[in-house]
């Protein structure tokens, strides 16, 4: 297999992860398939900070996994505080997800983000090799390929975003937002998940900066070219079955069947993040049993949700809301021997996921705003084709354009909501069947092998004007 490019791929992100482990995640499947097919670099934080160091302080550290080259430096407590936590996930984050409530947008953040952006281009720009093709991961690396420019890079750089785009107006409540969308016209090729984030650019580059629209998704603004188009992620469906298919996953799905015999299972798996909805989601599971009481003692709903960025004061609340309510439905609702809300505040090892997908009639992926949601494609190709579970989804949701055949919810109106998951739970044999069908074509149609392939080869054909 090859990922259709002349030159080494030099994959950046904010955390590296090692393609060899089973656990890993979407994105260290994804890119670390694509960096194998012919050997390759990826560059990022190690995930170790330096107590006490000086500003931009770092270490570097090396090693193999396989033909790919991990790289990593270390961060200096300041930077990670006003990179990582600060800028990264107190603007970009809660901004990039519509919520300006939860922004810190006066704590004087950014010149930490601009300066470790510029630490790794210096780390970086010692890597690079002439033919080099270097393709950059996510929000927290926005400026990363202007600062590269600035230090005389010429290799044609990529950039995908992992989490929506919002729109002009939204963005431009974050100071130097203008400076964050200029820092894109230095790559040649943008991805966004979504048609939807591709329609946001294009109109905020237009409105705001002036931008020509050229032919094929491309723009002209700030003496150069960028093409942006949407390249939604998948997973890899084929491993994902076969993943279910191991003792492991059939160990969880025998014992989710035994433990729930007598019960409808619904199920959910997010990480705490006040983008998931979850809330709103624990508040349409008790109108549910409100309104259609025929689902008490026989519907149960289990949540998981491991924790996620805890040093963020926001996330302590959702934890806290979260709690609330799963004790309050379970103390109005449940019954000796039912719990209307089995909620975990841990992960499940990933090998096991697949069994749990499976045991669920109905899942819940409900966030007020998500780039994709692989949770979604995950459960789609869990399922039993014969006797499959129903998907319902956020509208919301990156992953709404292209599974159109899941039940589309608004989750901020619970009640059409909890009806929504009333007719998940009624519907028939034959329409669950219709409908997982198209939906298992369309992941498989656009897996993860898809994603990268189709992104690397337009980056190899990206125009040339600007070099």
């Amino acid at each position: 297999m090859t990922n259709g490019l002349k030159g080494r791929l030099v994959v950046v992100s904010n955390r590296v992860g090692d393609p060899r482990q089973g656990s890993a995640g979407g994105l260290a499947v994804a890119v670390g398939e694509a960096l194998s097919s012919s050997g390759g670099l990826w560059f990022g934080w190690s995930g170790k900070i330096i107590e006490g160091g000086a500003k931009s302080e770092t270490k570097q550290h090396r090693q193999s996994a396989g033909n790919i080259t991990l790289a990593t430096i270390d961060l200096s407590r300041d930077d990670y505080d006003s990179y990582y936590l600060g800028f990264s996930n107190r603007v970009i984050w809660p901004v990039f997800h519509y919520r300006l409530d939860l922004a810190d947008l006066d704590a004087g953040f950014f010149e930490g983000y601009q300066r470790v952006n510029r630490v790794f281009a210096h780390r970086l720009m010692a890597e690079l090799r002439p033919d080099d093709v270097i393709w950059i991961h996510d929000y927290h690396l926005i400026p990363l390929a202007a600062e590269l420019r600035a230090l005389g890079c010429t290799h044609r750089i990529g950039f995908f975003l992992h989490i929506p785009l919002p729109p002009p107006l939204i963005l431009a409540a974050i100071p130097g937002h203008e400076w964050l969308i200029r820092s894109l016209f230095a790559y040649d090729l943008v991805g966004l998940q979504s048609h939807a984030d591709v329609a946001h650019f294009a109109r905020y580059v237009t409105t705001e900066a002036n931008a020509e629209v050229l032919p094929d998704d491309h723009y002209r603004a700030f003496g150069r070219i960028v093409r942006a188009s949407a390249y939604p992620i998948g997973i890899d469906v084929e491993q994902f079955r076969r993943l279910g298919e191991a003792e492991d996953s059939q160990k969880m799905l025998r014992m989710m069947r035994e433990q729930y015999a007598q019960r409808e299972l619904l199920v959910g798996v997010d990480r705490l993040d006040y983008s998931k909805g979850l809330p709103q989601r624990f508040k349409a599971f008790r109108l549910l049993l409100a309104r259609y009481p025929e689902n008490r003692r026989r519907a149960t709903l289990v949540e998981i949700a491991p924790p996620t960025r805890e040093d963020v004061e926001a996330y302590a609340d959702i934890r806290r809301e979260l709690e609330g309510l799963a004790g309050s439905i379970n103390g109005e609702f449940g019954e000796l021997d039912w719990m209307p809300i089995r909620y975990i505040h841990r992960a499940i090892a990933r090998k096991r996921l697949p069994g749990l997908y499976r045991a669920g009639r109905v899942a819940l992926v409900t966030p007020l705003r998500d780039g994709m949601n692989l949770v979604a494609k995950e459960y789609l190709a869990s399922q039993d084709p014969d006797n499959p579970g129903v998907l319902v989804l956020s509208r919301f949701a990156g992953a709404a354009e292209q599974l159109s055949e899941a039940l589309l919810v608004n989750p901020y109106d619970t009640v059409a909501t909890a009806e929504t998951i009333e007719r998940a739970l009624r519907m028939p044999l034959e329409e669950r069947r219709e409908r997982h069908r198209e939906l298992l074509r369309k992941i498989r149609t656009y897996d993860v092998h898809w994603w990268w392939k189709t992104f690397l080869q337009d980056l190899a054909n990206a125009r040339r004007e600007n070099h």
